[in-house]
């Protein structure tokens, strides 16, 4: 991928030896950022280090477009040696090094270093900037490493309407010319080159204080009505109050930004003190459910958490990358349960987040949550369900096996020692055990060191009598995988009483090695329902014994703990996957017992997983059976759910994409066009966009139409929406252009090339992409090294053939992957498209069997 020095942690750890890096001057010139023509901005940077070896060299991440003059203690920098790739060369350093570095960086598209954009709806210049992994190097010169930490001091030439933001507060302002004004920050409090940033247009602001603190929130102008800043407000005043708390720290700055930005690539990015979320993830302008909100409630607290975990206290490299989120991860939901309104969090946690990690261990590019990083290219693909949601299980299992407090208080320890500094794992733990006076590197090892998810199988055996004979617990491991882990877990002994699971009794229990009796279930009552890991202790896939799953797929609406069904609605989804229970029984238990979920987190998890299992698991010939099935459960759903209600959206949203009738496509533009709408129902801007891209795909609409809507909602979201429409229509012509697009020499900004891959493929249309099989193996490599890190794998991953579920996309990945001196990082996500596959056609023929 071009554009930034792939560092080695050989060479940073180097740097750091030989380095300490004392401040920062960086002066911008973003004027440009509004004229046409405008592609660079002018920066200079001046930096202070300290050297332990005078006379040694070095070198310096400088990603720029071209590099006017740099000089070294007043001495001119030989620049022969220069590109964007391999930084500058600093030879002959002094014991204290002045180094100032002007150069011409450039804007970038792809939601990476300082990204621009232009609102259609006023024709106004936003930039903000995005530094994690590496890109930092992409708008000053710096030593691009977690562990140099620095104070920074930033200067920004701005038209004087504009705002500008960054880690520290403003200083002040002065004229710089005609139209344009120099804002001056503070000094910064020591932090690490990732996590700096700003941000600068004309910004809606508001401002708030809570504790002492100066709070701001932040959105384009356009999309001021749609800010709800109350209710941001609310949950980051909530999770401020509780962390503070909790961790025993006060927040550091003097004040807390954050601004909801646009094409941004990611949920959120933790910048010390000016942290940026998506704005087209959580600035809602329409009607959204609960399940909306909670995502942007955790999301805010997860980037909050950071503010201590990843700022206050940083990994020293990306080895700890794993922590850094996890800790985030698991933090957010814990305050999430305890500190909002969102109780049932972990329900959530489970049903999205752990779902992510219990399909991401079982890829064949698993890893240990704790996986040494050789380089950054290494690192930018390991941001996946291991590294945040597997980690944020092993502490949340780590929590209950140590307490609480205990946990707490070793927390309180590690930030005491290390703040403004950097730590690992092993400092962590250290902390940790000294709290709660137990050894903890058996319980580390075992689950950071080792790879994959075991499955926790009841055997259960029922007396004449009606009670246990015998229940063992069998721990099963993949034969690549073998190892057995120690699992802390609850059992639950649920009875049916009027339509009601009322638990009994709840036993917690140690789960190790192959074999695990549970000797005190002996001689009890058997339950109707025997559930393993009740409460979510552990990190295993689940299974239910034959008495218990009889009862669920009758009852699962039965048990009063949205915990409760989350775990055996993921075990039927686990059992699908791996291909023991056909695609239509679990669509038929979807729709026999969905219609009664009360959680919207659960309705909409598992909603989407019907249309996977559909798209993927479902033997081809009984699909449309299933698609119909589906669109008339979502139908009746609808209508019978409360008006108005986010049930009743979410079934609206789940017919829409089911639909594939000319009964049910009539319907949806008769909603188009006012008519047979359900009461409550508002069809609104993202509603119409849903609708309007259901009946493209399916060649119920077409351009015309998709021009039309876009006419009425000439916004960066109504044109992200309109390309994604644009890329469904099913023509071999439209197909062609839009496969041209995405990988022509140009480089798409990363909303479109991330809303034409997603429409460019659909679970109606797989005989007409089914060309582009050959076609994506001939480009992926050139992709591959012409685009930014974040739109390169957004298409290696987004074009795979997923939807030919066929031997010949296996063949086709295999005589890929035989080829030699490809990355590592690009041979591991085919492989993880190939890894689909392969689950896919086992599924799909045990789905054909129960024909």
């Amino acid at each position: 991928m071009p554009g930034v020095r792939n560092l080695t942690q050989v060479e940073a750890t180097e740097r750091a030896r030989l380095l300490e890096v004392t401040g920062y001057d960086i002066s911008l010139d973003l004027s440009t950022a509004v004229q046409p023509t405008g592609r660079t901005f002018r920066s200079v940077t001046e930096v202070r280090f300290r050297c332990a070896e005078p006379g040694a060299t070095t070198f310096i991440e400088t990603a720029a477009e071209s590099v006017r003059s740099a000089t070294l203690n007043g001495e001119p920098v030989d620049l022969s040696g220069w590109s964007a790739e391999k930084g500058l060369t600093l030879s002959g350093l002094a014991a204290e090094n002045v180094l100032v570095v002007d150069a011409d960086f450039g804007y970038s598209n792809s939601g990476q270093g300082l990204h621009r954009t232009v609102d259609p709806v006023d024709g106004e210049t936003y930039l903000y900037s995005q530094f994690e992994t590496a890109d930092a190097q992409k708008v000053y010169a710096c030593f691009d490493q977690p562990d140099l930490k620095s104070v920074y001091t930033w200067h920004a030439t701005v038209p004087d309407h504009w705002r500008v933001v960054s880690n520290m507060p403003v200083a002040r302002e002065e004229a710089a010319g005609e139209g344009l004004k120099t804002v001056h920050f503070t000094v910064s409090e020591r932090m690490s080159t990732y996590i700096t940033a700003l941000c600068a247009g004309p910004y809606h602001e508001v401002r708030r204080t809570h504790d002492g603190i100066d709070m701001g929130y932040f959105c384009r102008a356009s999309m001021a009505p749609h800010m709800d800043a109350d209710d941001l407000h609310l949950i980051t005043t909530q999770g401020f109050d509780f962390f503070q708390e909790k961790f025993g720290v006060r927040y550091p700055l003097p004040k807390y930004d954050q601004l909801w930005v646009p094409d941004f690539n990611a949920g959120a990015m933790e910048n010390f003190g000016c942290v940026t979320h998506a704005e087209s993830h959580y600035i809602f302008r329409s009607q959204v459910t609960d399940f909306e909100y909670e995502q942007r409630a955790n999301t805010i607290l997860h980037e909050l958490a950071h503010m201590w975990f990843g700022d206050l206290v940083t990994m020293r490299w990306w080895n700890d990358l794993w922590l850094n989120e996890s800790f985030a991860e698991w933090a957010s939901h814990w305050c999430n349960t305890h500190a909002t309104r969102f109780t049932d969090a972990w329900t959530t946690f489970l049903s999205i987040r752990k779902n992510w990690g219990y399909r991401q261990d079982q890829l064949s590019s698993t890893h240990p949550v704790y996986c040494e990083m050789p380089d950054l290219e290494a690192v930018e693909v390991n941001f996946d369900g291991i590294t945040y949601a597997k980690g944020a299980s092993v502490l949340k299992q780590l929590v209950a096996y140590v307490g609480e407090e205990p946990f707490l208080a070793g927390l309180r320890a590690y930030f005491g020692k290390y703040a403004w500094d950097n730590a690992t794992f092993d400092d962590l733990l250290s902390e940790l055990e000294a709290a709660s006076g137990r050894e903890l590197r058996k319980f580390a090892a075992q689950w950071l060191e080792t790879a994959q998810v075991n499955t926790l199988r009841p055997e259960v055996t029922i007396g004449a009598d009606g009670t246990y004979e015998r229940v063992v617990v069998r721990q099963e491991a993949p034969s690549a995988y073998p190892t057995l882990r120690t699992h802390r877990i609850g059992v639950g002994l649920y009875d049916l009483t009027d339509g009601r699971l009322v638990r009994r009794e709840l036993i917690e229990t140690d789960v190790t090695g192959e074999l695990t009796e549970l000797s005190e279930l002996h001689g009890k009552p058997a339950a109707d329902v025997l559930l393993l890991n009740d409460e979510d202790l552990t990190y295993a896939k689940l299974r239910l014994d034959e008495r218990s799953m009889a009862t669920v797929v009758q009852h699962i609406a039965g048990f009063d703990s949205s915990l409760a069904r989350a775990l055996c609605w993921t075990a039927a989804w686990d059992m699908t996957r791996d291909a023991e229970l056909s695609a239509r029984d679990y669509v038929a238990l979807v729709l026999a017992g969905l219609t009664a979920e009360t959680d919207i987190n659960l309705v909409t998890a598992t909603l989407r997983q019907a249309t996977t299992a559909l798209t993927f698991y479902a033997d081809p010939a009984w699909a449309p059976t299933g698609w119909a099935d589906l669109a008339r459960t979502a139908r009746t759903a609808l209508a019978a759910a409360e008006p108005g209600s986010g049930f009743q959206l979410a079934w609206a949203r789940s017919y829409a994409s089911s639909a594939r009738s000319g009964e049910d496509l009539a319907t949806l533009r008769g909603w188009l066009d006012g008519n047979g709408v359900p009461e409550g129902l508002t069809v609104d801007t993202e509603l119409r966009w849903t609708v309007l891209q259901s009946l493209v795909a399916n060649g119920a609409a077409g351009a015309a139409d998709v021009d039309a809507e876009l006419a009425g909602d000439r916004t960066a979201s109504g044109e992200r929406e309109a390309a994604y429409a644009y890329a469904l229509v099913p023509t071999v012509e439209n197909k062609a252009a839009v496969w041209a697009l995405l990988t022509g020499p140009d480089a798409l900004p990363n909303w479109r090339n991330r809303a034409l891959l997603q429409g460019f493929t659909h679970a109606a249309q797989v005989e007409l992409t089914a060309p582009y099989r050959e076609r994506y193996f001939a480009t992926v490599d050139q992709v591959w090294a012409q685009r930014d890190s974040e739109p390169a794998q957004e298409f290696v991953q987004l074009a795979y053939p997923a939807h030919l579920v066929e031997e010949d996309t296996v063949a086709a990945t295999d005589a890929w992957l035989a080829q030699d001196g490809r990355p590592a990082s690009l041979r591991r996500l085919v492989a993880e498209g190939r890894d689909g596959v392969v689950r896919a056609l086992k599924a799909r023929e045990r789905d054909a069997r129960s024909a």
